[in-house]
């Protein structure tokens, strides 16, 4: 029998590991910025164009390689960081795997300029598909220089599961504010498309958050700091006030690496437990800071996931010390069972003087007396004689009178909160056919049988064809603000918004000035009130954050499910009559009326034969 089993060649190896390694551009500009902060560089420089897909480049000024280094770098499982199996578990380094190179190099065109320090000269490396084009001397800066450009040019299956550029340029942002964040010390960088985004300069911790979410989240920080034998923790939380129902603004950093950590983040979310609601997520920036010897980062080749050696201290540690910051400065409330409220000076009495008690007295008085007293009636009767207590029951109502009184009484009834359809035509009492159960569901008759409806997930079916509608016929009302609404949003978030304006434009919202961090609203959609414009518009950010394909359909889909969810009737909202049949009749004249935008159910009917066959 012949062999069948054989040694891969090296540049298909190179393309498997590419594989884990580079899922997208965003890893090449993780792995790259790494490289460049393991030089020792004081400042980096990111230039990316068209979402990274065209180039992807990092500048850097760190201590730079010799001719021989800059090729035995490309090859897979060369690092200088790793001597010996022990120095895994001591790692104070980002990269040491020693494939980032080799990776990258095989799925795309790579270039390097690299010279180090005590050089004249530098090196210029040319590869394609894992293969050196060309390697010259030439005149270059101190550091280090890699361009990789047209990324999967040799895998087409790989270019085309990409999304598109907007996406993954939000992808390599993401990457670039984890580095950017784990060393505030140094300088970075960011060019897109030829346009500067960030310039952040080396600083404090706080003035770098500060840099990169904008100037409004300096009043959400709140310090964070513990020194244990185990962990020490550092950073800043974010107010509970601030939080936000996506998870954006959470970064956890081991030794200066950013990884991800359910575990740990379960521990915040048991710190803010009562102070925020279920459904939104808090906002933290912490850093811990552990022996290298008690955690094992090779576990993931993007190094993003750590195993630790005593998860459950470092979980009651994580708990206990951000309980701490939300109590010292006052973001929880407080009870002191051991203080006497009634000790307590009330505060119109704290700067009066006290005075003695005065008893009087009248010598006079006698108890036998007789006086005349007027009773709650306006009759008078004698006080003190036997013969005046008839006098007490005289003017009292009648049994018949008192039921008169009680019949013109009015209850109290509960108010009707949500009229979703204000300019629907009001029925009589007697022509309504629909009822609403628990505030959740309209129940209405058909000739077979019996209609329940789940009323959010039909409204939600009616605004989401009400919004593509919008969108794609862009014929929509808009508004006009008599006092513009002026928003404070981070780099990113107006990135986010630019790239949907048209969209947001055919849907009835107008945008006035623009700034660097700030934007005015001059004009909104119908139904979007002036208080509800930040919370709606915060939400569609962060939808448009999250994954999306590349058609432009895609993403007025993706608008028209976060508005519908927005601003559909909620569950727990009581509706009237006429809301309820309106809003039957609005979801049976949808295209689309079983299920939601959401490929959810929006209805179910029960037949006079199921209703028969419940009383057998």
């Amino acid at each position: 029998m012949a062999d069948i089993i054989q040694l891969l060649p090296d540049h298909v190896a190179n393309q498997i590991a590419a594989g884990e390694v580079v899922q997208r551009p965003a890893s090449v500009v993780k792995e790259l910025l790494e490289n460049a902060v393991d030089a020792g560089a004081a400042t980096i420089q990111l230039i990316v164009k068209d979402g990274g897909k065209t180039l992807i480049q990092v500048v850097d000024d760190g201590i730079g390689m010799s001719p021989t280094d800059a090729r035995l770098s490309f090859e897979r499982h060369a690092t200088s960081k790793i001597r010996s199996a022990e120095d895994l578990f001591k790692l104070h380094t980002k990269g040491f795997r020693g494939e980032a190179l080799a990776s990258i190099a095989a799925i795309a065109h790579v270039e390097m300029h690299t010279r180090p320090k005590d050089e004249e000269v530098g090196t210029h490396l040319k590869m394609e598909g894992s293969t050196v084009v060309s390697q010259e001397v030439v005149v270059t800066p101190t550091g280090t220089s890699i361009a990789v450009k047209n990324l999967f040019y040799n895998i087409p299956a790989r270019r085309n599961f990409l999304k598109s550029n907007q996406v993954e340029f939000r992808h390599i942002t993401d990457e670039f504010h984890r580095v950017a964040l784990a060393h505030p010390g140094i300088n970075f960088y960011f060019f897109h498309n030829g346009s500067e985004l960030f310039h952040l300069t080396a600083h404090s911790l706080k003035k770098r958050i500060v840099q990169i979410f904008g100037h409004k989240t300096d009043e959400k920080l709140v310090p964070v700091r513990e020194e244990t034998q185990v962990v020490t923790i550092g950073g800043f939380i974010c107010k509970p006030s601030f939080a936000k129902k996506s998870r954006g603004e959470q970064f956890f950093f081991v030794n200066d690496r950013f990884i991800k950590s359910p575990y740990l983040h379960h521990a915040i979310l048991s710190a803010f437990e009562g102070l925020i609601k279920p459904e939104a997520h808090p906002g933290y920036f912490l850093y811990l800071t552990v022996d290298p010897t008690s955690i094992d980062i090779n576990i993931h080749p993007t190094k993003t996931e750590i195993k630790f050696d005593d998860e459950h201290t470092l979980y009651a540690i994580l708990r206990s010390a951000v309980k701490h910051s939300l109590g010292q400065f006052h973001l929880t409330p407080s009870l002191d069972f051991e203080k006497d409220q009634n000790l307590e000076t009330p505060y119109a009495y704290q700067h009066k003087e006290a005075h003695l008690p005065g008893v009087s007295v009248d010598p006079g008085f006698n108890p036998f007396a007789e006086t005349t007293t007027r009773s709650a009636t306006g009759r008078l009767y004698k006080k003190g004689s036997a013969e005046g207590w008839e006098n007490l029951y005289m003017g009292l109502e009648s049994k018949a009178s008192r039921e008169e009184s009680f019949s013109s009484v009015h209850y109290e009834s509960e108010t009707i909160s949500g009229s979703i359809f204000p300019h629907a035509e009001v029925q009589e009492e007697n022509d309504t056919t629909t009822f609403q159960l628990r505030r959740k569901y309209i129940v209405t008759t058909i000739r077979s049988g019996m209609l329940i409806i789940d009323q959010s997930r039909a409204h939600q079916r009616v605004l989401y064809e009400k919004f593509l509608r919008s969108m794609t016929l862009k014929e929509t009302l808009s508004q006009q603000l008599l006092f513009p609404i002026s928003l404070s949003l981070s780099k990113g978030e107006m990135a986010i918004l630019k790239d949907m304006k048209d969209h947001l434009h055919a849907l009835g919202f107008i945008f006035g000035e623009q700034w660097e961090e700030q934007l005015l609203i001059k004009g909104l959609p119908p139904m979007i009130g002036e208080k509800e414009a930040e919370k709606v518009l915060d939400q569609l950010i962060s939808e448009c954050s999250m994954e999306s394909s590349s058609t432009n359909f895609s993403q007025s889909d993706m608008l028209a499910k976060a508005l519908s969810k927005s601003l559909s009737v909620k569950t727990g909202a009581l509706l009237d009559n006429v809301s309820q049949l309106a809003l039957v009749n609005d979801l049976f004249a949808c295209k689309e009326t079983l299920l939601s935008p959401f490929n959810k159910p929006i209805f179910i009917t029960l037949s006079e034969n199921e209703i028969d066959k419940k009383f057998n």
